[in-house]
């Protein structure tokens, strides 16, 4: 497996390490795991490697006008300093390749950053189809990306030396004793924040200086175990679990990241039919009505014990102090429904509700 530039840190940290898309990352850390990181993230911030994520580069004349011809976005909603949610679709089954941050940086340039066990299928794809003169190039291993995220997240950027206060989901550029750093207000945990793009050799001191700004504001290193807790709570998907080649953006309600009167993108015509004919299936959201907690893969049946669909994340919230999850559900299961998930033999009960479980921060 793979190593982030900062595992040396991780281990100093007594992280427990987990294999995410083929490398070897953070899942929590000693002196409190994945509940205590959580609860940092919601109460003050907490600080993410998340390296493992893909990037990549479309370069050259019309590069933007390419990406918005492949991808599921509108690029032409968003201007240059911006970034934008989307989705690869496959153009023969409307399955979603992989869901992925476009950076548009002009015209001629947009960074890319997948998931980390999809990033060369991605580019594959992306450098197959590109015209003369678009270059794309998969930058995995060049750059480190940290997640800041929590409402104190400004004060630990401000106190490192770092931009804040730009708009969501823009971002910019600066020079952190002398490597360029793009901050970028995203994140994946429904908190305010920004995640940080570095080159890989300012990773380390980048990651000591945050955690040194942040030791006034309570800050917590968190593994990956803590940022699925945090992105379940909002219902935000995770590939390969709540959307696939599998399953499209159309049955996991994320045709808002589809431009839909765009000309052109990969599955524009599988897609418009199934979103015309209604999908057969949609991800919803489930509540525990007792003790339950839902894990992905269990069953989940109706009324009247026949089955109805299949959880596709679940968890224990630490916020709601209840069993959460995403499921897959018959078209014919409603918000307000009563359903069961077979947890190890037994039938728990759950309430179908939309995402999220948690509101998002006024912020973020």
């Amino acid at each position: 497996m793979k190593r982030s530039p900062l595992h040396d840190r991780h281990q100093a940290l007594g992280a427990k390490f987990a294999e995410f898309g083929g490398w070897e990352m953070p899942l929590e850390y000693a002196g409190g795991g994945v509940l205590r990181e959580h609860a940092a993230v919601r109460s003050a911030a907490g600080v993410f490697d998340v390296s493992h994520l893909g990037k990549a580069r479309v370069s050259g004349p019309g590069a933007a006008d390419y990406v918005d011809s492949t991808l599921s976005n509108s690029l032409s909603r968003i201007e240059p300093g911006k970034a934008q949610y989307t989705l690869c679709c496959d153009e023969a089954s409307g399955g979603v390749v992989d869901d992925l941050i476009a950076y548009l940086r002009g015209p001629d340039e947009v960074f890319l950053v997948p998931n980390a066990a999809n990033c060369a299928e991605v580019v594959r794809r992306l450098a197959a189809q590109a015209p003369g003169g678009v270059e794309v190039v998969d930058l995995h291993d060049d750059f480190v990306v940290l997640a800041v995220q929590g409402p104190r997240s400004d004060d630990v950027l401000a106190a490192a030396g770092l931009p804040i206060g730009h708009g969501y989901m823009s971002f910019v550029q600066a020079d952190w004793q002398g490597a360029p750093v793009t901050v970028c207000r995203t994140g994946y945990t429904g908190e305010r924040g920004y995640e940080l793009v570095a080159p890989a050799h300012a990773g380390p001191e980048l990651w000591d200086a945050i955690l040194a700004a942040g030791e006034a504001y309570d800050i917590a290193a968190c593994g990956l175990g803590a940022r699925d807790t945090l992105r379940t709570e909002m219902g935000y998907p995770l590939h390969g679990q709540d959307i696939s080649l599998d399953i499209t953006p159309v049955q996991a309600r994320l045709g808002w990241a589809v431009g839909w009167k765009k000309p052109a993108f990969w599955g524009r015509s599988v897609l418009s039919e199934e979103r015309a004919a209604g999908p057969a299936r949609r991800l919803l959201g489930l509540e525990a009505r007792g003790r339950g907690i839902p894990r992905p893969g269990m069953s989940v049946v109706g009324a009247e014990g026949s089955p109805v669909g299949v959880v596709t994340s679940g968890t224990f919230s630490p916020t709601r102090r209840v069993g959460i999850g995403l499921a897959l559900l018959d078209a014919g299961v409603s918000e307000g429904d009563e359903v069961a998930v077979d947890v190890r033999g037994r039938r728990e009960a759950f309430s179908v509700r939309r995402p999220p479980f948690v509101e998002a921060s006024p912020t973020a």
